[in-house]
């Protein structure tokens, strides 16, 4: 088999001009159906494959798009990733996967490399507190962006996500229709702007309720929610009192930490007559089911927040990356029961 450099070489090779071959590998059915088998033969006697990203940059639009997310290694962003890259990849795409890994420089430099690559579109969910806003701002107006999960007030094109009001509502009134009204574990300082937004719905709710709110807050900043958590649970168990038996996780990830802490301590959390705690969350982590025990949370639509998003992108990229005003949708999300609460 001949090593073949570019695509010149190979026309000649194959016998077809460089023009059908540029068309053959933008779009295979682009060209007749006996060009293509022609193509196709010669490409499995030659060893050559087309630079798409080099064949992209000299394109108006690119095929390209880019999927930024926080944090790759929470399995919650992980999945929403997945789901928007399987999206992407059918409608003819070709996504780049990329994680701040919680860090505000790497966002900012994974914009910048983005700028380069030269994307038709991206799907970003910014590190929201700590993200660099006029960065963030300046990278929306020179790339068509839809923002997702993380909400950035009017920045970017659009915005798709869950309605945090709707996880509150249902966690509360399920909470104190079946037990102890709950009080709302929360970080401190939270990494995500949909904590502050879910401990404004909680207070709300209690006050529409009748009843009192009552808010407890873990130390600690960063991405180890689960440690963070953890830490927050022993310092109310050394406390030796409880707001009430009922406590409500501002994110599943905390919940797991504090899991973690009754069940080193010796505190029984469930449903059953002797458990001492409930404990609840948001979010339907994919490890929430596996927990001990199965966590009750408020579940995202993974599916329609992606959908939505990759659909609003391509709208985005069809309306020469401006909409008329700013967009955002936002889904309910459903509760669901499990033996922890």
């Amino acid at each position: 088999m001949s090593k073949v450099r570019n695509m010149e070489e190979f026309a000649a090779l194959s016998g077809i001009s460089r023009p059908t071959v540029s068309k053959y590998f933008n779009n295979p059915d682009s060209v007749r159906a006996s060009t293509r088998a022609r193509i196709e033969a010669a490409l499995d006697l030659h060893d050559y494959r087309p630079n798409i990203f080099a064949m992209n940059q000299n394109r108006k639009l690119t095929k390209n798009l880019g999927i930024v997310v926080p944090y790759l290694a929470d399995p919650f962003f992980a999945e929403i990733a997945r789901n928007l890259e399987q999206r992407c990849i059918a409608a003819g795409y070709r996504p780049t996967l990329y994680s701040a890994h919680g860090k505000t420089e790497t966002e900012i430099d994974i914009l910048n490399d983005l700028r380069m690559l030269k994307p038709a579109g991206v799907l970003l969910a910014p590190l929201g507190r700590t993200s660099n806003r006029a960065e963030i701002e300046k990278f929306c107006k020179d790339v068509p962006t839809v923002l997702f999960d993380s909400n950035i007030e009017g920045v970017g094109a659009a915005f798709v996500g869950s309605d945090n009001a709707s996880f509150i509502n249902q966690s509360v009134e399920y909470l104190c229709r079946s037990g102890e009204p709950p009080f709302f574990f929360e970080m401190e300082t939270p990494a995500n702007p949909n904590a502050r937004k879910r401990a404004s719905a909680y207070v709300a709710k209690m006050e529409q309720l009748g009843l009192e709110p009552r808010i407890e807050q873990a130390k600690g900043e960063g991405w180890a929610f689960e440690e963070i958590g953890y830490q927050g649970a022993v310092t109310l168990l050394e406390r030796g009192k409880m707001p009430t038996n009922t406590l409500l996780c501002s994110n599943d990830r905390l919940a797991i930490g504090v899991l973690a802490a009754f069940y080193e301590h010796g505190v029984k959390v469930g449903r059953d007559a002797d458990c001492q705690m409930r404990v609840a969350g948001h979010d339907d982590h994919p490890f929430a089911r596996f927990t001990g025990p199965s966590l009750t949370t408020v579940a995202h639509d993974y599916d329609t927040v992606a959908n939505r998003s990759v659909e609003m992108l391509f709208d985005l990229i069809r309306n020469d990356g401006r909409f008329h005003t700013r967009l955002e949708v936002l889904f309910s999300s459903h509760l669901v029961l499990r033996a922890s609460a």
